[in-house]
C-alpha cells in the first residue's frame, strides 16, 4: 500500500470525506487496471478478477481471443473503438425517435385517430425511462460486454415485431420494451470513461455523446424519407439491419471487462442511486442544469415544426425534417468539444456553454418568426453549445466515483429525461396559445436559470460542500493537476521522512500503479480538477 495522501494544507478534510475516500479505495481495489498490469502483491479481490476470464457470451457465443480479459494485458482504447461506441449510440438511441415522423402513416395503417396513435412516442420514452432506472445502473454490477450485447439483441428481436405486427396493442407493448432495451448508449458512456486514459476521457465521452445526439436527429430524417418513398414498415426493417450491424461491430471490437463491484447486489445498486441523488452536491447541481437544458432542447425541436409550418415560412414536412441535418454541425464538432473539455476544468466549460445558450435563445426570442437565418443560427448554436455543456457535466459527474460511474450517469440522464418530458409537455401548449415569442421567452428563462445554479458552487469546491468557493479559480486543468502532483510529492516525501525514509511503506515493484483505474487514483485526491 502506498502512503496515505494528506488533505490539502489549505482545506480541512472532514471525517465524512475521509470515510468516503476509504470506501472508494476499498471498492477500487476490485477494479482491473485498463492501462497497466496489476501489481505483484495483488489482493484477493484482484486475484478473483483474474479468474473472471470468459470464453463465451451467453454460454454459446465465442468471445474473440484477443478481446478476452487478461489481467496482465493492457486495454487499448483507440479511435476505432471510440468510433464504434459513437456509431452504436447513434443507431441504438434512434430506436426512440423513428416513430415521430411516421405517426400519420401509423394512424392510417392501424385505422385509429391521432389521439390514440400519439401514445406511441409516450410509450417508447416511458420504456426508455424504465431502462435508465432498472438496466443502465447494472453497468456497475455485471460485466459490460454481455450486458451491452444482451440489450442490443433484445431490441433487435423486438424490432422484428414492430415491422411485422398488424395489431396496434401489440405494437404499443413492443414499443415500450424496445424503449426499455435501448439504453446501450448510457452503458457505453461510463465504459468509455473507464477505458480511456485520463487525459482523453472527455474526448472519448464527447464522441459517444455526439453520436447519441446525432441519432436523435438522424432518426427523424431517415424515418421521414423512408416513409415518404416506401412504407413505414421499411423504417423498422432498416432499424433491424442497423442494430444487427451494431451487434456484430461490438461483438468483434468490444473487450471483455470484469464486473467493477462483484460484491454488490442489484437492490443495493438501486438503493445507492437514491442516496446519490440526495447526497452528492456536484451531481445534484449537474442534474438541475441538465434538466433545464434538455427541457429547452426538446421544447425547441417540437415547436420548430409548428414555426416552420406556419406563416411566414410554410415549409413542407420534408423540408422541416431535413432541418434536422443543420443540427448535425454540432455532432461534427464533437472531437473539438472533447479536447476543449480535456484542457479546461469542466465547471468553466459548462458555464461558457450555458452563457452562449442564453445568447442563442435571445436570438430566437427576438427574430425566429421574422427571418429564417435566426432559426438556422439557433439550431446550430443549440446543438453545439448543448453538446459542450453535456460533455462538461458528464465528465464532472463520472469523476465523482469510478466504482459508481454507471449509477451516477443514470441519475444524470434520468434528470435529462425529466427535462425532455417537461419540454414535450409545455412546448405545444405554449405555442398554440401564445405563439413563437412565448416559446422563445420560456427557453430563454430556462437557460438563464442554469447560470445561478452553476455559480452557487465553485470550480474547485470539495465533494460534500454544497455552496461557496474554495481552492482558487484556476481554469486550466493541466495547471490544477500539476499543483496537485507537486503537493502529493511533497507530502509523500514528508511521510517517508517521518516513517524512517519509507521503511514502513510498501510500494509495488516496478512503475505499474496499484490495480485500480486512473479515475480511482484521481478520486483519492477528491479530483479538484473535475468539479462542476
Amino acid at each position: 500500500m502506498s502512503a496515505p495522501v494528506s488533505p490539502s494544507p489549505t482545506i480541512t478534510e472532514t471525517p465524512r470525506e475521509r470515510t468516503d475516500k476509504q470506501d472508494v479505495e476499498k471498492a477500487a481495489s476490485a477494479l482491473p487496471a485498463p492501462q497497466a498490469a496489476p501489481a505483484a502483491d495483488a489482493t484477493p479481490e484482484a486475484e478473483a478478477l483474474a479468474r473472471q476470464t470468459r470464453k463465451f457470451d451467453f454460454w454459446f457465443l465465442p468471445i474473440p481471443k484477443r478481446l478476452r480479459y487478461e489481467p496482465h494485458r493492457k486495454v487499448h482504447f483507440g479511435l476505432l473503438l471510440n468510433c464504434v461506441f459513437g456509431i452504436a449510440s447513434t443507431f441504438i438511441v434512434a430506436n426512440l425517435y423513428y416513430c415521430q415522423p411516421i405517426l400519420i402513416e401509423l394512424a392510417a395503417s392501424f385505422k385509429v385517430d391521432y389521439d390514440r396513435i400519439s401514445r406511441i412516442p409516450t410509450l417508447v420514452q416511458g420504456g426508455y425511462g424504465c431502462g435508465l432506472l432498472l438496466i443502465a445502473p447494472m453497468g456497475d454490477l455485471v460485466p459490460r460486454r454481455p450486458l451491452l450485447l444482451g440489450t442490443i439483441s433484445i431490441a433487435l428481436a423486438l424490432t422484428v415485431g414492430l415491422a411485422t405486427t398488424t395489431s396496434l396493442v401489440a405494437f404499443e407493448v413492443i414499443t415500450f420494451f424496445v424503449g426499455m432495451a435501448s439504453v446501450a448508449p448510457q452503458i457505453l458512456i461510463p465504459l468509455a470513461a473507464d477505458l480511456a486514459p485520463p487525459e482523453r476521457r472527455a474526448s472519448a465521452m464527447a464522441l459517444v455523446l455526439g453520436g447519441l445526439l446525432f441519432g436523435v436527429l438522424l432518426a427523424r430524417v431517415l424515418a421521414g424519407l423512408i416513409a415518404q418513398f416506401a412504407s413505414w414498415r421499411d423504417v423498422y426493417y432498416m432499424a433491424l439491419g442497423a442494430q444487427a450491424a451494431i451487434f456484430a461491430a461490438l461483438w468483434s471490437t468490444l473487450p471483455d471487462y470484469p464486473s467493477k463491484n462483484p460484491h454488490l447486489t442489484y437492490p443495493h445498486i438501486l438503493g445507492s442511486m437514491v442516496k446519490l441523488a440526495v447526497t452528492e452536491p456536484r451531481l445534484i447541481q449537474a442534474c438541475f442544469v441538465s434538466l433545464a437544458s434538455s427541457a429547452t432542447f426538446t421544447c425547441y425541436w417540437i415547436s420548430l415544426t409548428f414555426l416552420l409550418g406556419d406563416a411566414p415560412y410554410n415549409y413542407s414536412t420534408l423540408v422541416i425534417g431535413l432541418f434536422g441535418l443543420v443540427g448535425a454541425v454540432g455532432v461534427m464538432l464533437a472531437p473539438l468539444v472533447g479536447r476543449l473539455v480535456d484542457k479546461m476544468v469542466p465547471w468553466y466549460s459548462a458555464l461558457a456553454a450555458t452563457s452562449m445558450l442564453v445568447i442563442v435563445m435571445a436570438i430566437y426570442w427576438g427574430a425566429a418568426g421574422v427571418n429564417v437565418a435566426a432559426v438556422v443560427i439557433t439550431t446550430i448554436g443549440l446543438d453545439v453549445f448543448r453538446q459542450l455543456q453535456q460533455v462538461s457535466l458528464t465528465t464532472s459527474v463520472v469523476s465523482i466515483s469510478a466504482p459508481m460511474r454507471a449509477r451516477l450517469n443514470s441519475v444524470l440522464i434520468l434528470a435529462l429525461f425529466v427535462g425532455q418530458v417537461t419540454g414535450s409537455a409545455v412546448s405545444a401548449q405554449i405555442y398554440t396559445k401564445y405563439g413563437w415569442r412565448a416559446v422563445g421567452a420560456f427557453m430563454f428563462a430556462m437557460c438563464v436559470f442554469q447560470i445561478p445554479v452553476l455559480l452557487i458552487r465553485g470550480p474547485h469546491t470539495r465533494r460534500y460542500t454544497w455552496f461557496g468557493y474554495e481552492g482558487g479559480l484556476e481554469f486550466r486543468k493541466s495547471v490544477v493537476l500539476a499543483r496537485e502532483k507537486e503537493r502529493e510529492e511533497r507530502e509523500r516525501s514528508e511521510a517517508e521522512r517521518t516513517n524512517g525514509n519509507g521503511a514502513d511503506t510498501k510500494q509495488p515493484e516496478g512503475d505499474a500503479p496499484q490495480p485500480e483505474d486512473h479515475a480511482a487514483l484521481d478520486e483519492k485526491r477528491d479530483d479538484p480538477a473535475t468539479s462542476v
